[in-house]
């Protein structure tokens, strides 16, 4: 049996260390036609350090909808493709949903590697539950934030969100307004890097360290999800006696 040709393949890249690439995603972006690239100059920094040398072509938020049709049809031409990010995998919370749905809906098989992202190891390195999360990505900046903020406030698994170091204060107050100041939470930034920080404390903490420590980077905010409500003994004996007398 023969295998089935991939058309397009997801090729996560490093968050900050350059040593994260895997051998696979090597081996890809040195034998596809043409690569797919949010900035082409930031990925062709990485090429370069990879001695990798072949076609690239922008592929980003402002022109993706232009772009997926001839892409599309390149490929059912034989044309092979990587896309490829300026950091982590593509599609989280970056361009290539829309390429990706295309592609399968056009018959053609797409791949996508296994490799870096940021809210995985920002998610470990908090040290809140880690068992079942929810990654949120970016909330909007103005129209619809309150309400997907208000919208978490019952979320009991643990919340990830990215957000950029202008915006983490506000976003640390609006959350402590809604879930309460001592909720737990972790931020963390330039994960990979050598100035690489995780910042553990309640909304409230947070707030005050970051208000005379100014950041700069990338950033994941991980929070906790609200306590769950456990039963009491007395309230456990109390719907234990209320499903006896209703026969239950």
């Amino acid at each position: 049996m023969s295998e089935t040709r991939v058309s397009l393949f997801l090729v996560p890249t490093p968050i900050g260390n350059l040593k994260d690439i895997t051998l696979r995603a090597v081996e890809v972006l040195k034998t596809v036609d043409v690569i797919l690239a949010e900035d082409t100059r930031t990925s062709g920094t990485l090429l370069k350090h990879l001695e990798i040398t072949r076609p690239l072509q922008s592929y980003h938020i402002f022109n993706e909808h232009k772009a997926v049709e001839k892409l599309v049809e390149r490929m059912h031409k034989g044309e092979a493709f990587a896309l490829v990010s300026d950091a982590g995998t593509p599609a989280i919370s970056d361009p290539g949903f829309l390429l990706v749905r295309e592609v399968i809906a056009a018959g053609l098989e797409v791949q996508c590697l296994p490799g870096p992202t940021a809210f995985v190891p920002a998610l470990v390195n908090s040290g809140l539950p880690n068992d079942r999360f929810v990654f949120e990505g970016f909330l909007p900046h103005k129209k619809g934030r309150k309400t997907r903020i208000d919208a978490l406030a019952e979320e009991t698994r643990t919340i990830l969100f990215y957000e950029s170091p202008h915006r983490l204060i506000k976003t640390l107050e609006q959350l402590a307004e809604v879930f309460g100041a001592d909720r737990q939470a972790c931020v963390s930034r330039e994960l990979t890097k050598l100035h690489e920080e995780n910042v553990r404390g309640t909304l409230t903490e947070l707030i005050e360290y970051y208000e005379t420590n100014p950041l700069k980077g990338e950033i994941v905010l991980v929070v906790a999800g609200k306590p769950e409500k456990r039963e009491t003994r007395e309230e456990r004996q109390a719907l234990k006696k209320q499903k006896w007398n209703s026969g239950d």
